[in-house]
């Protein structure tokens, strides 16, 4: 098969984005499950039987689409693990909202 032989967009069943749903990021379909902690997981070395165990709800038919997705849009969720991996910039975006008290005399 060559280049020409391919579709140009794989279709992705299990996979969607919606506004208001994980800040728009791909996730399972009619869930909040990212598709990038899918893909975490699976770097981390879980194969896909072992993220099933952990997480029941999920069926392999989607855990197999999140990676396929994955491998067709891997600079996207690359960039995305790697935005939410960033202590430094998820300090800066979520600043902790506990403070020492300004009389702290420890």
């Amino acid at each position: 098969m060559n280049a020409q032989d391919t579709p140009s967009e794989v279709l992705h069943p299990y996979i969607e984005r919606r506004s208001g749903v994980q800040g728009g990021r791909a996730v399972i379909k009619g869930s909040r499950f990212p598709v990038s902690s899918i893909v975490q997981d699976y770097r981390r070395g879980l194969s896909v039987e072992e993220i099933l165990h952990d997480f029941p709800a999920l069926r392999p038919a989607e855990v197999h689409d999140a990676l396929s997705y994955y491998y067709d849009h891997r600079t996207e969720i690359d960039q995305e693990i790697a935005e939410l991996t960033d202590l430094d910039a998820a300090m800066q975006k979520y600043p902790p909202t506990l403070l020492p008290p300004a009389n702290d005399r420890h």
